[in-house]
């Protein structure tokens, strides 16, 4: 069954709906450009309207591994989700002890990586248009067919400009054993949608299988 995460939770319907949907993971953004930035304060508020549930995934952009240590004294973390600081992936896994995904723009097919190291999962999206103030697919696909042929190289995740139209055939096309979405369950820049979660995950199912 094809996994799914939401990404960019910052409100408690959000969160809820995505609790009771039955993603596999919630994402929250400690980015503060982006439109669906929370702060570890309002993470910990939100993580705490339901004890268990999905793994929590924290997003960072060129962190330092003072600013995620941060985050972590006042909101649990399962894993952390990194644009950037290739160089020092390996040190915030040593450091924190926690799955790290690395996030990395997809263009063409000699973008597709060919090992996960020193990540533990990898999240292939589009690359940032030209002038994007924020990294990531920014709302945006690629050209899924340059994923023919490739053979993972370990735990990996599509990501960038699905929607609940678009996911089952994402995943048929694609292969992919995990979705993660953030803008394309929003009403509105940054204001996710409880109706549109909950289409979106169930669109993911039926295709995975």
């Amino acid at each position: 069954m094809t996994q799914v995460k939401i990404c960019g939770i910052n409100d408690p319907a959000g969160f809820d709906a995505a609790v009771e949907a039955g993603a596999d993971w919630l994402g929250f953004v400690f980015f503060p450009p982006s439109p669906r930035y929370v702060t570890p304060e309002t993470a910990a508020a939100l993580s705490a309207r339901t004890a268990g549930g999905p793994p929590r995934v924290g997003l960072f952009v060129e962190p330092t591994v003072e600013a995620i240590g941060n985050v972590l004294t006042h909101v649990r973390l399962d894993a952390l989700q990194i644009y950037g600081a290739i160089d020092a992936l390996a040190a915030i896994r040593a450091a924190f002890g926690l799955p790290v995904w690395r996030a990395i723009g997809i263009s063409a097919p000699s973008d597709l990586p060919s090992t996960v190291q020193p990540a533990n999962r990898l999240v292939l999206e589009a690359k940032a248009p030209a002038g994007a103030s924020r990294p990531g697919g920014n709302a945006t696909t690629f050209d899924w067919s340059v994923l023919s042929g490739w053979t993972a190289p370990g735990p990996w995740m599509l990501a960038g400009g699905l929607t609940p139209e678009t996911v089952a055939t994402a995943i048929r096309q694609t292969g992919a054993p995990a979705v993660d979405v953030s803008s394309g369950v929003e009403r509105s820049k940054g204001v996710k949608d409880p109706a549109l979660i909950r289409a979106f995950i169930a669109a993911a199912r039926s295709a995975g299988g």
